[in-house]
């Protein structure tokens, strides 16, 4: 099985300003209030952000200190955040996670499973190790738990110390999730600011029909 990898590549350089890559780029939701919004603002939930003025006479302001001005924002960027995705967590044996809004399943003999994920996770360091990986759909109930993996909310003591959790082969999965797919990795290659993820899906459990977490414009929804 080959594998098209990023590790031996030196770091990809920080984009110009208005395309500034977020901590897990375009996969995860590391940025916004409870994720990446279309701006690229960054603010973890529940928390409020202050800009400080360094010219004499410093202001503190109700602002985002990371906030692209308008004028310099990404088209690209702005249009993603308008599309409605579904969130997901990504584990591996290790193990290591990363919370993913950027999942595709296709059908077909076999089934596949694509996905952008941040080539400097520990996730992408994971897979790439075990070749194999789980992938589990977030319900409303986990939206602590999809910005802990997302490098949002604290995780004192690891980021499986909380919650209860189903070991499995391709990694650990919350116990209470509806349902997730075990995948063997075939390729990953870099596409655009992200490592585009090619997967067979092996197995999958469905538990129970279960309602999605969504990301939409820098928040998580959820279904009327």
């Amino acid at each position: 099985m080959q594998r098209t990898t990023t590790r031996d590549h030196p770091p990809v350089a920080d984009p110009p300003a208005g395309r500034r890559r977020s901590v897990a780029r375009t996969s995860s939701l590391r940025r916004g209030r409870s994720g990446a919004d279309d701006h690229g603002t960054c603010r973890a939930a529940g928390a409020t952000m202050f800009h400080v003025n360094p010219e004499p006479g410093a202001e503190i302001h109700h602002t985002d200190p990371f906030a692209v001005p308008t004028g310099q924002r990404s088209p690209a960027r702005r249009l993603r955040g308008r599309l409605a995705a579904p969130v997901t967590l990504w584990t591996a044996p290790g193990p290591a996670g990363l919370t993913v809004s950027s999942t595709l399943v296709a059908e077909g003999e076999p089934d596949r499973l694509l996905g952008l994920i941040d080539p400097e996770a520990d996730l992408w360091t994971a897979i790439e190790d075990a070749g194999r990986f789980a992938v589990a759909p977030l319900g409303p109930s986990h939206r602590q738990l999809a910005d802990r993996f997302a490098g949002l909310f604290p995780s004192p003591g690891g980021l499986f110390a909380t919650d209860a959790w189903t070991d499995t082969p391709y990694g650990p999965v919350p116990a209470d999730a509806g349902s997730w797919a075990g995948c063997r990795l075939d390729t990953a290659r870099e596409y655009g600011w992200a490592l585009l993820v090619e997967a067979t899906i092996e197995t999958v459990e469905i538990v129970a029909d279960t309602p999605p977490l969504l990301h939409h414009r820098g928040r998580y929804h959820q279904l009327p």
